[in-house]
């Protein structure tokens, strides 16, 4: 019998689920930032004593975690040293030297990771088909590592030019490093991230080694602590790419760790798609301290290979920490449940990225929090029962968030509580709806009969007000919504995506060397996978990135098995061109087309796992409920919204609430709703009745 539990730690909640045979059971405990496995524990015992069972029970971990995130943005990583191909030592500090706005006279590139005293270079040079320039001088290195040990770092990343195209020189580096200082971590950018563009590279090797040490100290501790409760099983952590990964491997490459969440989420949202049927899906996930949208296509999330930590300018392309591994391509952005808000000098309500977290929360917590959030303004607005949040286990003071709100918003704006709460929620469904349609633009995507997915502890209070803002007609609310991610854990394949960074023409394609580094390739990812699960089918995804000439940037390419298997100059182009045209709208006649990165995706196929409990059907009306006083930010004035439990409803018409015990569906007056077979909540615009 197989028990498997998800946990998914984020900035203001921790969400645990546990799968058994005949369903699963879930609930949301507030994150412990000092020792996160505190919150994993406690929500362990208690989703085992709603199932009966004892810990001992449970066959499989499945884990997500902000950790890595956090440790970026706020830069407590180890102590850490780069050290890399002399003359290339502020590679970090340069960036592209693009300019993220182009019309602020005093723009402030962010610091790198490792202050210019902490990077070091040595004597060696690759070119860029990875034969030798400068050969390595070892006793520079030797000479290096005791500099290194009178420092007492913790952690160091090895950077060379073109060591995606011939590791040796790291190699030997790490060699010496492993007998010099045996106690430190060492990460090689040959093995973090073998891709071409040194600044990405170098970045990424260094984020992985800066908390690396970090990492490996709290999943070391998490399993003993796990194992001292009686759950001795294994532990997988869900990586940013939609996978799960070993415990080791994960302590190895923890960078891959970030984004892990939100990757969950958008798993979770995909197959909801697989089971409704949906080609088109716009996945919404709002938990306590960010907002995530994501694009998923034919029942797949879109992919990238490099995406941004800790923006620093409004959240702008280009101003954050660029990580290069693979990703679940998503848009994220401050706004949750807990995002703050202020007026600015322009007399302007501003909401987030700052969080209120757990500790102290919103005002509403009546934790010593004293400025608004946005659960404040859903309390005020009434999309929220202050005795039945959170399944009654965190009780709000609607009389603290009408201070909070007064004194922030009211006051200078000359609002009462209400209105400071209706304007400070429109701020945030504005933010999300603009972050959904720049994303779809940058896809090449419009969002006209897309269906929208909305999980998350607020996003079901959000879901039809940002449909309403995006022309989006129909919203699929899941159940379990409230803790969506922690579910798409117990859905996510074991993956692991091997890249290569090999240049090559068209004109001079040579289908031998394609075919031998598909397979060398896909050796190495199934490798992976193996070591993880040993007895699972494993399929192999395949793609390339291509580009015209003096292009920059290239664009994903997806191969068959057998067009991977059987490389062909000609298919290859005509490929390139269709997704060229997708994006773009033309090709371009003329001219070279270029190859630069290589990818095979290894994962094991899909199995069933037990489907979502729709539960008892009630058929009573809408007018048998009480009803409590909704605000319908679209007709601008409060209304008289039924209050439904989930399990008794079939179908209602807005304005009215769905209670459950992790959230809360808001249907305001423009919309009604109905129960699908598997349980998950459809809400859709009266005049387009499915």
């Amino acid at each position: 019998m197989t028990i498997r539990l998800g946990v998914d730690i984020g900035g203001t909640f921790t969400d645990v689920v546990l799968e058994t045979p005949e369903g699963w059971h879930s609930t949301k405990v507030l994150t412990t930032y000092a020792a996160p496995e505190d919150a994993i524990i406690d929500g362990m015992h208690q989703v085992a004593r709603k199932a009966g069972i004892d810990l001992g029970a449970i066959t499989q971990i499945i884990h997500g975690t902000t950790l890595a995130t956090n440790a970026l943005i706020e830069r407590r990583g180890a102590k850490t040293a780069l050290i890399t191909t002399q003359g290339f030592r502020d590679v970090i500090e340069m960036r592209t030297e693009s300019r993220f706005e182009q019309y602020d006279l005093n723009l402030k590139l962010p610091p790198p990771l490792l202050a210019r005293n902490r990077r070091y270079t040595v004597t060696e040079r690759m070119d860029a088909r990875g034969e030798v320039l400068i050969p390595l001088d070892l006793a520079e290195v030797e000479a290096l590592a005791e500099t290194l040990r009178a420092a007492q770092y913790e952690s160091v990343a090895v950077g060379f030019l073109h060591a995606y195209a011939n590791d040796a020189h790291e190699r030997q580096v790490a060699e010496v490093l492993a007998a010099k200082l045996p106690g430190v971590m060492v990460s090689l950018s040959s093995d973090v991230s073998p891709q071409m563009r040194e600044y990405e590279r170098f970045n990424t090797t260094i984020a992985n080694a800066y908390i690396k040490p970090l990492m490996k100290s709290y999943l070391t501790r998490l399993k003993g602590r796990l194992a001292d409760e009686g759950a001795d099983c294994p532990v997988f952590l869900m990586h940013s790419g939609g996978g799960i990964m070993s415990l080791e491997s994960a302590a190895e490459f923890p960078v891959r760790l970030v984004e892990s969440g939100p990757a969950g989420g958008a798993i979770f949202a995909a197959d909801i798609a697989a089971r409704h049927g949906l080609s088109k899906v716009l996945s919404f996930d709002m938990g306590g301290t960010t907002a995530k949208i994501c694009l998923i296509k034919n029942q797949a999330p879109k992919t990238a290979r490099v995406f941004e930590v800790a923006r620093t300018y409004r959240f702008k392309k280009g101003s954050g920490m660029p990580i290069s591994i693979p990703v679940i391509d998503m848009v994220e952005i401050g706004a949750g449940g807990g995002s703050l808000a202020h007026v600015d000098a322009m007399n302007q309500i501003r909401v987030g990225p700052e969080s209120a977290g757990s500790e102290p929360g919103p005002a509403s917590y009546g934790r010593g929090g004293t400025r608004p959030a946005v659960t404040d303004a859903d309390l005020v607005l009434g999309k929220l029962d202050p005795q039945n949040f959170a399944g009654g286990s965190i009780p709000l003071y609607r009389e603290k968030s009408e201070a909070a709100l007064d004194a922030a918003i009211g006051q200078t704006l000359d609002m009462d509580a209400t209105e400071a709460a209706w304007g400070l929620a429109e701020v945030v469904d504005e933010n999300m709806a603009n972050a959904a349609r720049v994303h779809a633009v940058e896809n090449g995507e419009d969002l006209a009969g897309y269906t929208m997915i909305a999980f998350g502890g607020a996003a079901p209070l959000h879901a039809a007000r940002l449909c309403e803002k995006l022309g989006v007609d129909r919203c699929l609310v899941p159940q379990g919504a409230g803790v969506g991610s922690a579910i798409g854990f117990l859905r996510a394949p074991f993956s692991f995506e091997a890249n290569r960074s090999v240049f090559m023409r068209l004109s001079a394609f040579d289908a031998g060397a394609v075919t031998a580094l598909f397979e060398e390739m896909t050796e190495e990812a199934t490798r992976f996978v193996r070591s993880c699960d040993a007895t699972s089918d494993i399929l192999a995804d395949h793609r390339v990135y291509m580009r015209y000439a003096g292009q920059g940037w290239e664009i994903p390419v997806s191969l068959t098995a057998e067009e991977a298997a059987n490389p062909d100059q000609n298919r290859f182009k005509e490929l390139f061109e269709e997704a060229y045209v997708s994006l773009f709208g033309r090709a371009v006649a003329g001219m070279e087309v270029e190859i630069t990165v290589w990818s095979v995706n290894a994962r094991t196929a899909q199995t069933t796992r037990p489907g979502l409990d729709p539960g008892p059907r009630g058929a009573a009306p809408t007018t048998d409920h009480p009803t409590r006083t909704l605000f319908d930010p679209a007709l601008g004035k409060p209304t008289d919204a039924a209050v439904i439990p989930r399990d008794a409803l079939t179908e209602a018409q807005g304005p009215a609430l769905i209670t459950e015990d992790e959230t809360t569906v808001v249907v305001p007056a423009s919309r009604a709703v109905r129960v699908l077979e598997d349980g998950t909540l459809d809400v859709f615009a009266k005049e387009t009745r499915p």
